[in-house]
């Protein structure tokens, strides 16, 4: 079968007018009416930038130039050999995987809030090391920007700063890479005092080796006999703006970190109150925008922001789930996952992810009607190995969105990750063959108990009742007589209590 051309996958990608994903094209509609997060979507619908604010390079301080908000913008993309593009050895043609890659950068474009307005796509065996395109589809690129009025380049890539030196040179506007548009995206979504302050120190920590002066910020230090023989009265602060936009940036950052060391004992408080007893935890992870706020809310109600955007949850939410059997467990609502998830991303939202390998069972939630399934559940599992733990977690992949994916992608599916079980959120199939395959997979108390506990240790009675699995009670002379199987802990105390009544009567 003939390969695309560049040509016609720019055509296809800018056809699809603003869905994060084809798979979700259409289906939001009926999902975004049975939540609460419509004040939130319009709240986020509202941050595009004014269309009148420029950003043309000029003598503004770095911090502030990066902190405009993109609007209308190009994306560049490169179609590269696999191993170059480091890409899972399994999945789609090359070409495929640029067209999937550029498509989902469009997707986080306008998540951000900017307009897409062209794209352009070379075929290279590995990035130019000067201007990441090559000097000739450099020029062809600043000539695209021009015709089209755009104020940014996105290209789908991570660029060494001197690469986005040398490019916005030739361009004439900004450009940012891959890494930014998604700091971007976090520093909008971000709702709790710590989730801001991490993305504010994973922005800042990728803004630091890449600051650059334009103009009159490049020559403000001088000393001894300067042009002219001037010397005393005519010497700079000592300091360039660049140099004071790096002492400031790396005093801001070491405030965040203070902030963020403030706020373990309190997040380790609730962690552990929720821990204390032996509650069963389960984690929903998986790639950005395969629906795990949407299972969320059809687990358990929860009511989540369903949005069709990537990272629209940031900030991990909790709620009570009980199984057919009584038992209570946990729910975890997490922060979605990407291909190339920013480093800085991963170590600034650490906390954040210790849900995941702090749970007893995850749930690895895939988008089945998604181009390159497979692609996504390796990132996933990349970004997993990055968190403590987080490949020792029990998992359960769950095939999201079946009701758009085709018969022979899901057979190709469950052939490549067995045990994979099939579901809809939106419609709730396959719902209750999940809520099965979880009661069997959570973890159950596992020490067995057969005795009498008297009745001034009630508490103990009651938390057998709230913590274990009870198979009989009966109420005798000498105290209440407990059947059930609990944790070890537990199962000491019962037995403790036992033994003292009985020497006690004795």
């Amino acid at each position: 079968m003939r390969a695309p051309s560049p040509e016609e996958i720019v055509d296809r990608i800018l056809s699809r007018g603003g869905t994060a994903l084809a798979s979700t094209a259409g289906e939001h509609a009926s999902r975004e009416a049975l939540d609460d997060g419509a004040l939130e979507r319009e709240a986020r619908a509202g941050t595009r930038r004014v269309a009148t604010l420029s950003t043309e390079l000029q003598d503004v301080s770095e911090v502030e130039y990066r902190q405009v908000r993109l609007e209308k913008v190009v994306l560049v993309g490169l179609d590269l050999p696999r191993a170059a593009a480091r890409v899972p050895a399994f999945g789609t043609a090359d070409a495929q995987d640029a067209e999937t890659s550029l498509a989902e950068l469009a997707a986080l474009a306008e998540t951000a809030g900017s307009q897409v307005l062209d794209a352009l796509i070379q075929k290279r065996d590995h990035p130019d090391p000067a201007t990441y395109l090559g000097s000739g589809k450099a020029g062809e690129l600043a000539e695209t920007v021009a015709a089209a009025g755009a104020d940014t380049v996105i290209v789908d890539g991570e660029l060494a700063p001197s690469q986005r030196r040398s490019l916005e040179d030739v361009v004439g506007v900004k450009v940012v890479d891959r890494t930014a548009v998604i700091l971007d995206i976090f520093a909008q979504h971000a709702k709790s005092r710590e989730g801001k302050a991490q993305v504010e120190l994973a922005q800042l920590e990728y803004l630091l080796p890449r600051l650059r002066g334009w103009g009159e910020s490049m020559s403000r230090q001088a000393g001894g006999r300067v042009a002219g023989g001037a010397g005393i009265g005519s010497r700079g602060p000592g300091e360039t703006k660049i140099e004071l936009d790096r002492r400031r940036i790396r005093a801001r950052m070491a405030k965040l970190r203070r902030q963020i060391r403030s706020m373990t004992p309190s997040r380790e408080v609730k962690r552990g109150s929720r821990r204390r007893g032996p509650i069963p935890s389960v984690a929903i992870a998986g790639y950005t925008n395969a629906g795990k706020s949407s299972l969320m809310n059809a687990l358990t109600g929860a009511g989540l922001l369903v949005q069709d955007a990537l990272f629209a949850t940031l900030d991990p939410t909790v709620r009570r789930a009980e199984t057919s059997d009584g038992r209570v467990y946990t729910l975890t609502d997490t922060v979605g996952f990407m291909r190339d998830l920013p480093h800085e991303l991963i170590e600034a939202f650490r906390s954040t992810l210790e849900e995941v390998g702090g749970a007893d069972l995850v749930l690895h939630v895939v988008d089945a009607a998604h181009p390159d399934p497979v692609g996504q559940v390796t990132a996933v599992r990349a970004v997993l190995a990055d968190i403590p733990g987080g490949l020792d977690v029990p998992e359960l992949v769950v095939l999201n969105k079946v009701d758009l994916a085709d018969a022979v992608t899901l057979a190709a599916l469950r052939t490549r990750l067995p045990g994979a079980i099939g579901v809809c959120a939106r419609t709730g199939g396959g719902l209750e063959t999940l809520r099965r395959r979880i009661e069997e997979m959570l973890p159950r108390p596992e020490a067995d108990v057969d005795l009498v506990v008297p009745y001034a240790r009630g508490d103990l009675v009651s938390r057998v009742h709230a913590d274990g699995e009870i198979d009989a009670i009966d109420y005798l002379e000498a105290g209440t007589r407990v059947v059930a199987r609990v944790a070890a802990p537990l199962a000491a105390e019962l037995r403790a209590a036992a033994v003292s009544a009985a020497s006690a009567s004795g």
